[in-house]
């Protein structure tokens, strides 16, 4: 069997993601004859149907979901190879680090700090502040060498080590009914509408609403969704704040909380919610000793940082 070529894979991917041939090869920007004519031909040579057509839908097989999950990994591999081979090849090396917005647990200027601190000889580092996902994307595709993420994510290609763990707090209006108690627990936010990412992959969702199976403490789970109505749609600390003075309520870390006070909003820990992990990732590929040194400066400033110890105790 031969090898199939980066080309089918973005043809494939296309088709599987539109479920429809017409606008795939309109994706592509190409004919829709030669497209499924490529898909058909790909069929052939692994030996097993990618997809079920029939005249009103088109459906992705089991092997075709599998081949959609590769295909991705693949392609983005092969896009991250180019970059990282156009940079290398820079006269000015780089070290790009991505962050999202209260991504760092407060870190990031002391593992800044600290790298620089490791010898002249290093790069200087260069850092890239995006949205929800898009750090993680950076890595992906060789945007970025190193990134700093708080998890869940999805960490297949990629290495990880943990930096901090940190509680999440409630995040409540100081007029809730609830803001009066010293601490909560999961169930007693049960109704409570909770706002929902961006772009949230269905773990992340799952996380941040309080539906990841945490234990409460009391030797029962917590939230489950159908306990948690939707809130409304969020894409940053600051809309999710407006958000909870009045139309859900939300869980933020620790870190977070400590930048955003304000006498509007009360902060209640909450017992049984799962706690906010922060990590610093790299592909698994890498033999950089730049972003080794990096990652080593983040290893050493997270283990003396103050809050290290009080955040896993809290």
């Amino acid at each position: 069997m031969s090898e199939l070529e980066v080309r089918e894979l973005r043809y494939f991917i296309a088709v599987a993601e539109e479920l429809n041939f017409g606008r795939a090869a309109q994706r592509l920007g190409m004919a829709q004859p030669p497209l499924s004519k490529a898909i058909a031909q790909m069929e052939s040579r692994l030996d097993v149907r990618l997809l079920e057509r029939t005249t009103r839908q088109v459906r992705l097989t089991k092997a075709g979901q599998v081949l959609l999950d590769q295909a991705r990994i693949a392609v983005d591999a092969v896009h991250a190879a180019a970059r990282r081979a156009r940079r290398a090849g820079q006269p000015t090396p780089r070290l790009v680090v991505a962050v999202k917005p209260e991504g760092d647990a407060g870190l990031l200027r002391e593992i800044l700090a600290a790298y620089r601190g490791t010898g002249s000889h290093l790069p200087p580092p260069e850092v890239v502040v995006g949205g929800s996902g898009e750090p993680i994307a950076m890595l992906r595709d060789g945007r970025a060498d190193v990134a700093l993420l708080r998890s869940p994510f999805d960490g297949q290609g990629l290495d990880s080590q943990t930096l901090l763990v940190e509680p999440r707090l409630a995040v409540l209006p100081a007029a809730h009914r609830l803001a009066g108690h010293r601490r909560l627990r999961l169930t007693d936010l049960k109704g409570e509408p909770i706002p929902r990412w961006k772009g949230a992959a269905p773990s992340a969702t799952a996380y941040s609403t309080g539906c990841d199976g945490a234990e409460t403490g009391d030797g029962h789970t917590g939230l489950a969704p159908a306990d948690i109505p939707e809130g409304p749609l969020v894409a940053s600390v600051e809309q999710l704040l407006e958000v909870a003075l009045g139309q859900a309520v939300a869980f933020l870390s620790l870190s977070t909380t400590k930048r955003h006070q304000r006498p509007d909003i009360a902060y209640r820990p909450v017992t049984g919610l799962s706690p906010s992990v922060v990590m610093v990732a790299w592909p698994e590929t890498s033999r950089s000793a730049v972003v080794a040194a990096f990652v080593q400066a983040a290893h050493d400033v997270a283990a003396h940082h103050p809050d290290h110890m009080t955040a896993l105790a809290y």
